[in-house]
């Protein structure tokens, strides 16, 4: 049974994350595109309970996000998280969107910046994803930039990723950060990752080697009253990763295709990543896997040293 948040805004916590908000235990926001949109039934099912998991294990509590028949769930019980790794036909919802999903009574998994709207308005601090969209290749021609940049920008939540995806240009996308004013740091590494690969080519605007430096960081910005939010890069592990020369094989040829089959939009990052699990055979999606669990691990220890 869930708990009703607000009487206005159509709102619920899961049992464990409101039992955790009573007793100020930390709690880890994770989004929901990469279940209804990110992978297959019932590996999409077996992941989302892996990261819970391992969320419980670092001694947080996970809350799982996402519109559900027009309610916004922070947390989703066992029954719940199940039907939504089911569940077809599911809007990807964004900051444009969430609150349409909610006015309509639609079923909607959270996109990054979605996810970070829903996490504030919680008070949850901390938020575990795979990698950040960004701005893509040939923004000068589409001006497809993801909003989950303008989101990092004005939203005061911790997010914690493999990068950038790489099928995006990732220096556009640093330099975009830097705009909005929004910390990168890596995690133990000067070297910024590219999701799939540790090293993206590019040095690490910042660099931090623990949870409690990284804690620290983030009340050192509570006390000067700097908003938005934090990006914590988290190497995906050595034994998991494809190396960034091959996987730029990949892109390219996933890219060809979907400028051939016209993608645009929302769809162009689910096409991308089914064509380049496609063309790894696989090892793309068991790399996905690898670096989620990874980074929910961080997120889970981040989230204690802040409480």
């Amino acid at each position: 049974m869930t708990k009703p948040v607000s009487p206005l805004l159509p709102m619920e916590y899961s049992d464990e994350v409101a039992a955790a908000k009573a007793r100020n235990a930390p709690i880890v926001a994770l989004e929901s595109t990469i279940i209804t949109h990110g992978m297959p039934y019932p590996g999409n099912l077996e992941m989302a309970r892996s990261v819970e998991a391992i969320i419980r294990q670092e001694g947080a509590v996970p809350a799982t996000i996402a519109v559900i028949d027009g309610v916004l769930h922070i947390g989703l019980n066992a029954d719940k998280l199940e039907t939504l790794s089911t569940t077809t036909g599911a809007m990807k919802v964004s900051r444009a969107d969430i609150a349409f999903a909610i006015a309509e009574r639609r079923t909607g998994a959270t996109t990054v910046a979605a996810t970070m709207i829903a996490a504030a308005r919680a008070g949850i601090r901390v938020f575990a994803t795979g990698g950040i969209g960004g701005v893509h290749r040939k923004a000068e021609e589409t001006f497809d930039i993801s909003a989950d940049l303008e989101e990092l920008g004005r939203t005061g939540v911790i997010v914690v990723c493999a990068g950038a995806k790489a099928i995006l240009d990732i220096p556009k996308t640093l330099e975009v950060l830097e705009t909005r004013g929004v910390p990168v740091v890596t995690y133990d590494s000067d070297i910024f990752p590219a999701f799939w690969s540790r090293d993206s080519g590019l040095k690490s605007p910042l660099m931090l080697n623990s949870p409690a430096a990284i804690a620290n960081f983030q009340k050192t910005r509570d006390l000067l009253g700097i908003d938005g939010g934090m990006l914590i890069a988290n190497p995906v592990p050595a034994e998991s990763e494809i190396a960034r020369e091959e996987m730029e094989i990949y892109i390219k040829r996933a890219i060809d295709n979907a400028d051939r089959d016209d993608i645009t939009g929302k769809a162009v990052t689910p096409y991308l990543l089914d064509s380049i699990y496609r063309l790894t055979d696989g090892r793309s999606l068991e790399t996905n896997i690898a670096l989620v669990e990874n980074n929910a691990r961080l997120a889970a220890e981040i989230a204690v040293a802040l409480a």
